[in-house]
């Protein structure tokens, strides 16, 4: 008896599936905001802010929609900069929503910057694991070939030792 094969998914897809409800309950943001705030905020300001959340509008109107206010976390001075470039900013976001999302900036310093990136690079090889990438690369001339080879070859064989 044969099962039909359900659709493979991404793991991504999955953890987002389960982080949006929490983030829109909490933060009245979604993960797709997050990840793309990079291009949203443009190379002056990706490194420096973070969306903290969106504040949307109560309305006691049967059904009107009003837009939100995003808190957006700032680093130091360049909150400055960011107040001007807010009305710029809001128009990147409310055609990333596709809709006029939100009317307001409100700007919080704190720190933004993440964790410096751990080097990739393995520690070079030693004893007889050093003498076999040696032998494998004894016929290879070109010297960048080379280096990559041995930078491949450091990275396969030194993992047996962790």
């Amino acid at each position: 008896m044969s099962y039909p094969r359900k659709a493979e998914k991404q793991i991504s897809e999955l953890a987002n599936g389960l982080i949006d409800p929490v983030l829109a309950k909490r933060a009245g943001i979604n993960t797709a905001l997050l990840g793309c705030w990079d291009e949203i905020a443009g190379a002056d300001f990706a490194d420096c802010t973070r969306p903290e959340k969106i504040a949307w509008a109560r309305s006691s109107e049967g059904g009107t929609y009003k837009p939100g206010v995003l808190t957006i976390a700032c680093e130091g001075a360049r909150a400055l900069f960011l107040t001007h470039a807010q009305g710029e900013l809001i128009q990147r976001i409310n055609s990333f929503f596709g809709f006029a999302a939100v009317h307001q900036i409100r700007i919080v310093q704190k720190h933004v910057s993440q964790a410096p990136k751990r080097s990739r690079t393995p520690p070079p090889l030693k004893g007889e694991a050093a003498r076999k990438l040696e032998d494998m690369m004894e016929g290879i001339e070109d010297d960048k070939l080379r280096q990559a080879v041995k930078r491949l070859g450091t990275a396969v064989l030194g993992k047996g030792r962790r």
